[in-house]
C-alpha cells in the first residue's frame, strides 16, 4: 500500500483505537492521534511501500506515547498540586474556603523562590521556559524549585493536618477522649 492522505484517513478510525487503548483518557488520545498523525506526514517518505500503512502508524504512535510517557514521569512528582487546582470547583463553600486558607498558609512557610516558581507554572498556567526566562535562570532550576516548592507544600499541609487533629481534645476520636 502506497502512502496517500486517503490511505491515511482509512487507518484514523483504528488509530483512534489504539491511542484510547494506550492513554485510557479520551482527551489524551486525541492529542496522541494528533501528533501521530503530524508525525506519520512529515515522515511520509520513510514509508516503504508494500508495508501495512496501520502498522507503520501504530509503531509512530506508539513511540510517541511511551516518550511522552517517560517525560511525563520524569518531571512530574507524585503529588501535582496542578490536578489538585483543575479538579476543584468554583463554589464558595465553607470546606472550599477553609482548605484554601489551609493552602495559603502552607505557602507562605515556602521560601520565595519556590512560591514563584510554583505559582507561575500550576496556577498562572506559564511553561517552563516562559518562567525560565522571566526569572533569568536554567530551565533545570525552574523544574528542579517546582518540584521542591510541592514537597514542602505537601510537608506543610500534612504537618498542618496532623497539628490541627491532635491540638484540641474535641478533634480527638471518641475512644481517646472517654478514655482521657
Amino acid at each position: 500500500m502506497a502512502f496517500t492522505h486517503k490511505a491515511l484517513t482509512k487507518e484514523i478510525s483504528k488509530l483512534q483505537k489504539f491511542a484510547l487503548r494506550l492513554c485510557q483518557n479520551r482527551h489524551d488520545a486525541e492529542d496522541l492521534l494528533q501528533n501521530t498523525v503530524l508525525k506519520a506526514l512529515e515522515k511520509k517518505d520513510m514509508f516503504e511501500d508494500g508495508t501495512n500503512l496501520f502498522s507503520w502508524t501504530s509503531k509512530i504512535m506508539y513511540n510517541n506515547f511511551v516518550s511522552g510517557y517517560r517525560r511525563k514521569v520524569k518531571f512530574e512528582t507524585q503529588y501535582d498540586c496542578e490536578d489538585y487546582i483543575m479538579n476543584q470547583s468554583t463554589e464558595a463553600r465553607q470546606d472550599n474556603i477553609s482548605e484554601l486558607s489551609q493552602v495559603n498558609e502552607a505557602m507562605a512557610l515556602i521560601s520565595d523562590e519556590h512560591r514563584t516558581v510554583l505559582i507561575c507554572i500550576c496556577i498562572k498556567g506559564m511553561k517552563y521556559n516562559e518562567v525560565a526566562t522571566m526569572l533569568a535562570i536554567p530551565i533545570g532550576t525552574v523544574r528542579s524549585r517546582l518540584s521542591r516548592a510541592r514537597e514542602q507544600l505537601q510537608e506543610a499541609l500534612i504537618q498542618r493536618a496532623a497539628n490541627k487533629i491532635y491540638s484540641s481534645p474535641s478533634s480527638l476520636p471518641a475512644i481517646i477522649q472517654k478514655a482521657a
